[in-house]
């Protein structure tokens, strides 16, 4: 037994291991949110409900069957199935079926599923826009994430420049070489960036759970994949936003969704005016009944076939009433609107509004794409223009940076200058790591405009 439970216990911490172990990749990340969001399994739930009435639009177009079946009890004076007023009480059935289908109602069934259609092409693109949302906030939670790791590294470079000052600074103040002031410094210089190590360490971690909840998954033992970024070709691709604008405008989902939306609006308009016209109907059915005077046996009177002046009666059961009470009928329904108090009027108006409402807001949302893509090519060029600047202030600081150490060691600089030197340094690799990646996301926000996929 307890061999037994060694065995479980450790291959419960084995699997721990490993689910700590596992780093996610970008495309990982990407693809269990869009298997696992609350968000994109509702709409693709709304979208199946949108689908649903384009079989009930369908449904317009077939003929409709319906049964009936009744049980009754009748007391004292009624009138019986042969017209007479029949004085005792009884018991009945009747059957019937019945069918009818629409011939004409001014093509309203036509336009209803023809939007029907538009609204489930539309919902589908909602859904694509949802996704697509949802993956470029990944994208920039995972590149923070890349960031911030940078950045940790940049403080974990400090801590040892500075344990090594340390080290330094303690061999020359116990050969009495330097004042014990020296040391001091290091250690306060040591002490400063194991706090900047920790700051660090936090907000890698809280950008990790950040990324963790957008994926809507725990975030213990949660990490991604380091991903080496080739900045050694770095160029916006496109010249201006004209042409980005004019291959969004033809791909996005947000703006089919809209042109969609606008097509469904002149279909509601043809609607509301189909019912100025003529609604011509077809309609059939048969019936059939059963009755029963209590306490008498089920019986007809006919004439004696041999006898024409003497009346017999015959047996009258269920299956005989049922096959001789059988009637049918089948008609046509014309209805011809005239005056409805000015109802359809009124409905043909606020379609005709709706339309021009939809048309707007396919314009507006034209002109926000392009206010969009006009700040995302801005704010691109601007994050190349710092990064290919801090990466030239960078390489000078670490120039500035060797010297400066250099005189350090050789004691031409104070630890104050030094550290000034060392600070500088700090700030333009801070600099550079920010600009690069995002130079870096601002290029994969002008892609996506452009149609490229997010993801690879």
């Amino acid at each position: 037994m307890r061999t037994k439970i060694v065995t479980i216990l450790a291959v419960v911490f084995f699997m721990t291991l490993n689910a700590q172990d596992k780093k996610w990749s970008l495309q990982e990340c990407v693809d269990y949110a869009l298997e696992n969001n609350i968000s994109i399994k509702q709409q693709e739930l709304n979208t199946e409900l949108v689908g649903e009435n384009v079989l009930t639009a369908r449904g317009n177009f077939y003929p409709s069957l319906n049964g009936s079946a009744t049980q009754n009890w009748n007391f004292g004076s009624y009138i019986g199935q042969t017209g007479l007023r029949i004085s005792r009480d009884t018991r009945g059935n009747s059957f019937g079926l019945n069918s009818g289908v629409n011939i004409y109602n001014g093509n309203r069934n036509r336009n209803i599923l023809e939007q029907a259609k538009n609204d489930l092409e539309a919902a589908g693109y909602d859904l694509e826009e949802n996704k697509n949302t949802i993956m470029l906030f990944i994208v920039n939670s995972y590149l923070n994430v890349l960031l911030n790791k940078e950045n940790l590294k940049i403080a974990e470079d400090q801590i040892v420049i500075s344990e090594n000052q340390v080290k330094e600074a303690q061999g020359l103040v116990e050969s009495g070489s330097k004042a014990k002031s020296v040391l001091l410094e290091a250690e306060a210089t040591l002490a400063t960036n194991n706090q900047q190590l920790t700051t660090a360490q936090n907000t890698l971690n809280l950008s990790l759970l950040s990324l963790a909840q957008l994926l809507q998954m725990s975030h213990k033992g949660f990490d991604v994949e380091d991903v080496l970024l080739n900045m050694t070709s770095e160029a916006l691709k496109y010249k201006n936003t004209d042409d980005i604008f004019e291959k969004a405008v033809s791909i996005l989902p947000e703006i089919k969704s809209a042109e969609l939306a606008l097509e469904s609006s002149e279909l509601d308009v043809k609607i509301a005016k189909g019912a100025y016209q003529p609604t011509l109907g077809f309609g059939a059915g048969l019936g059939t009944s059963y009755q029963h005077a209590r306490g008498e046996s089920d019986q007809r009177p006919i004439i004696d076939p041999d006898d024409p002046t003497n009346i017999i009666f015959v047996p009258n059961g269920f299956g005989e009433q049922l096959k001789n009470n059988m009637g049918y009928n089948l008609g046509f329904s014309l209805s011809v609107p005239i005056f409805n108090r000015f109802q359809t009027k009124s409905n043909v108006n606020r379609a005709i509004i709706n339309q021009e409402r939809a048309a707007l807001q396919l314009l507006d949302r034209e002109l926000k794409l392009r206010e969009s893509i006009e700040k995302a090519y801005a704010d691109a060029k601007a994050a190349l223009d710092q990064f290919v600047s801090s990466e030239i202030s960078l390489k000078a600081q670490q120039e500035l940076f060797k010297n400066a150490q250099a005189s350090y060691n050789s004691g031409v600089m104070t630890s104050f200058d030094f550290d000034q030197v060392r600070n500088r340094l700090v700030n333009a690799q801070s600099t550079m790591v920010n600009a690069k990646y995002n130079f870096v996301f601002r290029t994969k926000l002008l892609e996506y405009y452009y149609g490229i996929p997010i993801v690879m």
